[in-house]
């Protein structure tokens, strides 16, 4: 049975003390109503990494929502993998959709940042999706196989174990639209194919892939029953602890 995972990103919300308040209201349920066999993440903004460290509690893993490729340097303004692991952290974020189209990160560049990630011990959260534009024009397929083979399939097979997927239709993020059951098993099933043929099928069966596409408290349930989606790369819901949880508890 392969691992089931809710990851929260955090994006650019919340103070600080917002942010340890969340943090210790999801510690403090799950402490007190355990969740067996889901595996929690979050993955709040740079500074709250450290506060967010100190009050997670046992019951949930630290991610960073994005690194620099470099180890260290003058690149005023980044964070390199190995301030992120000294911290605390055992996953990163690479690829979000927002960091492909508002900074411009290509295919070369993530591979590079998994490069960084996995030499500091980081597990990267590998994201992958398309457009409304490329989904109408029926090149969603092969856009997301381009993303896996350029930014992805060049690691070992000890590398790839890593690994987490996860797809976010970039045409169902912040925009209230969800991909259907149907839509998102289709790609998480089409994305695992890919794993297999670039790797083999062992590793396309034990490889969690996530959906990233404004999975919420409602839809989490119908989303979580598709035999190829392994859980979910929270947006929004995850900045709410009570949504956030029931998405936990959706399995």
């Amino acid at each position: 049975m392969r691992r089931q995972i809710v990851a929260g990103n955090w994006k650019m919300n919340k103070t600080y003390p917002e942010a340890l308040a969340l943090v210790a209201e999801i510690a403090t349920d799950l402490q007190n109503n355990p969740v067996s066999g889901v595996e929690v993440i979050v993955a709040p903004p740079f500074p709250f990494l450290t506060g967010v460290n100190e009050s997670r509690g046992a019951n949930i893993q630290l991610a960073a929502q994005n690194c620099h490729q470099k180890e260290s340097g003058a690149y005023t303004g980044e964070v390199s993998a190995p301030m992120l692991k000294s911290v605390g952290c055992e996953y990163v974020i690479l690829g979000h959709s927002e960091r492909r189209q508002y900074f411009h990160e290509d295919n070369v560049l993530l591979e590079q940042k998994l490069k960084a990630a996995l030499d500091a011990g980081l597990k990267p959260i590998f994201c992958c999706g398309e457009s409304l534009e490329q989904r109408e024009q029926e090149i969603h397929f092969s856009y997301i196989a381009q993303q896996l083979k350029e930014g992805l399939f060049h690691l070992s097979n000890e590398e790839f174990d890593q690994v987490i997927i996860a797809y976010e239709p970039i045409w169902a993020i912040g925009t209230g639209r969800t991909a259907s059951s149907e839509q998102a098993q289709e790609m998480h099933e089409f994305i695992r194919e890919q794993v297999s043929r670039a790797y083999d099928a062992e590793a396309a069966l034990k490889t969690p892939i996530l959906y990233g596409g404004s999975c919420n408290a409602q839809n989490a349930k119908e989303l979580f029953a598709c035999k190829d989606v392994d859980g979910g790369l929270i947006g929004g819901a995850a900045l709410k602890s009570a949504d956030f949880l029931t998405i936990i508890r959706s399995f």
